[in-house]
């Protein structure tokens, strides 16, 4: 059975747009996957579609000039209209300037387009087609799609309902999912002797090709030991010059792995969020990982039980995973921190004001706001502010806010 991603919808939407449809993402997240599904869509409506992918050489050479790609295209549609899929982007050598040439030909085709996380996609491309792209960025299979796949759809529709009657089945998901997951290999395959496999190769795989070929690191060794080293941390502030010491290389080297590591979609760093200079902190990040799995990988967890009671971190992971899917267009979150240790965990900012979000990975009987988060509320006055937990849902009033207890399934 495929799992069904939201993206799909999305992508069929912007089918009858102009703009070239260009899906980035980690490598393995489903991108040929889901290509390969609209393709089959478009075929049972009776429409001519083309499918060419960079990693095989029969396909390469349709790249080497603009012209050749038209030529190629024109043997299979003629004049007429017609879909072209186009797998691995990111093998063709300025890959913007291709493409901005042949969307500039004004051809009755539609260009879907797919690439890993590489500079030449993050960068350069988006220069190159300003004005003649969309951009649809693939994630790790979402809780909610992971659910879905494992009851079989049967609640696709009413899903918060379903976890909020079955509690306990809810908390086995969660804790399946924190272990290994959403990589759709890992998802599907139901030994864990080859689910520990598969997430390796794609560990090694991210290395030797997005890093080591794509963006050209020489020490990939020290780039694998700086994510082992982050997956120890996530929720943590990030030193630079501590990693600097650890991993035996200059500050700057660092700043560029962590920037290749964000660009190739493996992490998130956050920032904070302030408005005292003196008393809050203002540069040091905190950084997560797009993947639980692959983070569980990089510190040697993948195979171990996982526990509520020493689980916070990943939990916080978790639900940051979640923020960014629910109100990324909105904007990112944040996290705030003072200079004598008060913190939350995540606060958004919107036109509606300010929301702080504490993360509890506990089953909460009682609502209890701790110091820190009234220590917030009392200073930027938020209407509302939420305590994300297991189980527990309940509304109180703290110093004028509306605080909300949240079971994480409500996200």
């Amino acid at each position: 059975m495929i799992i069904k991603r939201k993206l799909l919808d999305d992508l069929k939407k912007h089918l009858s747009q102009k703009e070239m449809s260009l899906i980035v993402g980690a490598r393995q997240v489903g991108k040929t996957t889901i290509m390969t599904e609209l393709k089959g869509i478009l075929e049972k409506k009776g429409e001519r579609t083309l499918f060419l992918n960079l990693d095989f050489e029969e396909d390469k050479n349709f790249f080497n000039s603009q012209l050749n790609l038209v030529k190629r295209i024109e043997l299979e549609f003629g004049q007429k209209s017609g879909y072209v899929f186009i797998d691995e982007i990111q093998r063709k050598e300025n890959a913007g300037i291709f493409l901005k040439g042949i969307y500039d030909r004004n051809l009755p085709y539609k260009f879907i387009i797919s690439g890993s996380g590489s500079l030449e996609l993050k960068e350069k491309i988006h220069e190159s087609l300003a004005g003649r792209k969309r951009v649809f960025e693939l994630q790790p299979v979402s809780f909610k799609e992971f659910v879905d796949f494992k009851t079989n759809y049967r609640y696709e529709d009413r899903l918060s309902d379903f976890l909020k009657l079955n509690k306990e089945q809810a908390l086995v998901f969660l804790k399946e999912y924190m272990k290994f997951g959403g990589y759709p290999r890992v998802v599907v395959e139901g030994v864990l002797d080859e689910k520990r496999k598969i997430i390796g190769e794609i560990f090694r795989s991210y290395l030797e090709k997005d890093i080591s070929y794509l963006l050209k690191v020489e020490k990939v060794d020290a780039f694998s030991q700086m994510m082992k080293l982050l997956a120890a941390q996530v929720g943590n502030l990030v030193n630079y010059s501590e990693l600097s010491s650890a991993l035996n290389i200059s500050l700057p080297t660092v700043k560029n792995y962590l920037w290749y590591a964000q660009k190739t979609f493996v992490l998130n760093l956050l920032t904070p969020h302030f408005k005292n200079k003196r008393q809050e902190v203002v540069k040091s990040p905190t950084v997560y990982f797009n993947d639980l799995g692959l983070r569980n990988y990089a510190i040697g967890l993948f195979s171990q039980e996982m526990e509520f009671e020493n689980s916070g971190f990943i939990f916080q992971n978790f639900i940051f995973n979640l923020l960014r899917e629910k109100f990324g267009e909105s904007g990112e979150p944040r996290f705030w921190r003072t200079k004598d240790g008060a913190e939350v965990d995540f606060v958004l900012s919107s036109d509606k004001g300010i929301l702080p979000i504490e993360v509890k990975c506990k089953k909460l009987k009682e609502p209890s706001v701790e110091h820190s988060l009234k220590s917030f509320i009392e200073k930027y006055k938020p209407r509302e502010a939420w305590v994300v937990n297991l189980t527990l849902e309940k509304e109180i009033k703290i110093l004028g806010a509306s605080v909300k207890f949240l079971p994480f399934f409500k996200l």
